[in-house]
């Protein structure tokens, strides 16, 4: 994704609670949004309560603008989008946020300055303060029960912006899986068909005989499914030799079984966390 240097202002219109207005500020950080601006929150600017649940978005708290009248608050912007969550006697395009993501992405890139409008925690935008939009952001929530926080409103919409500035599914993740150890061989995958094929055969496992080579073909199709690393194909056969009771190499089966050394495994990682 090419970041723009601009990039969608979100706008509280009377916001009521610091809280709110500290939860929507780190959900704008956890997607890259960092303009905002309130109108006559109502205890005032600047708020505790916000800052503390900002999390680590304080740069988002500490640059945000305050306003008297929405008007002013909208007056530099080219697009902007008034969100509710039900039908209102306006005469605008109701959009949803996968449209708008894009939308705003497109905006981005030509150089216009957009917004995304919240209204207040217990009734939202007035239809007034709606016409001063261009169009209607909605989400597809159930109906019964559509009242959703102004921070979740924001993660949303902020999420869809994000995610549209990237080509494809699921790109732009910060981490991949952990890394794995190469591919088993096709060499080292007979190898351990053959070693514990032999086990098994030493303790006559293969009954009725005349199904030996179905139940063989079966066992190498569940091994084959699991994609198994060297490492992993390492461990199965020290399982294997460790179950005879051996602690030493076979010398009967082509290829070696090893036992793990001590904290070896299939593809271990640390145990740290996220740290969420």
């Amino acid at each position: 994704m090419s970041e723009t240097a601009i990039s969608p202002v979100v706008i509280l219109c009377e916001p009521q609670m610091g809280e709110n207005i500290g939860g929507a500020a780190r959900a704008m950080a956890n997607f890259g949004l960092s303009e905002l601006r309130l109108v006559r929150p109502r205890d005032g600017w600047p708020n505790e309560k916000a800052a503390a649940n900002a999390s680590r978005a304080l740069h988002v708290i500490e640059a945000v603008k305050v306003y008297d009248r929405l008007e002013d608050a909208v007056a530099d912007l080219g697009f902007v989008y008034a969100t509710t969550a039900r039908s209102r006697d306006v005469t605008k395009e109701v959009r949803g946020p996968v449209h708008a993501g894009r939308h705003l992405r497109a905006l981005d890139a030509a150089g216009v300055r957009s917004g995304i409008l919240f209204g207040r925690e217990r009734w939202g935008l007035d239809n007034d303060e709606i016409a001063l939009a261009d169009e209607i952001l909605t989400l597809p929530v159930v109906p019964e029960f559509a009242s959703l926080n102004i921070a979740q409103a924001v993660l949303v919409v902020a999420y869809e912006w994000r995610k549209a500035g990237f080509e494809g599914e699921d790109v732009g993740l910060p981490f991949g899986p952990a890394e794995r150890s190469p591919p088993a061989t096709k060499e080292e995958l007979m190898h351990l068909f053959e070693h514990l094929e032999a086990s098994l055969e030493e303790r006559n496992f293969f009954r009725p005989t005349v199904k030996k080579d179905t139940m063989v073909r079966n066992l190498r199709a569940i091994f084959q499914r699991t994609q198994l690393t060297a490492q992993e194909v390492r461990t199965l056969r020290g399982v294997i030799a460790t179950l005879e009771g051996r602690t030493h190499r076979p010398t009967k089966v082509k290829g070696p079984a090893q036992t793990p050394a001590a904290g070896e495994g299939p593809d271990e990682q640390d145990g740290e966390g996220d740290g969420a």
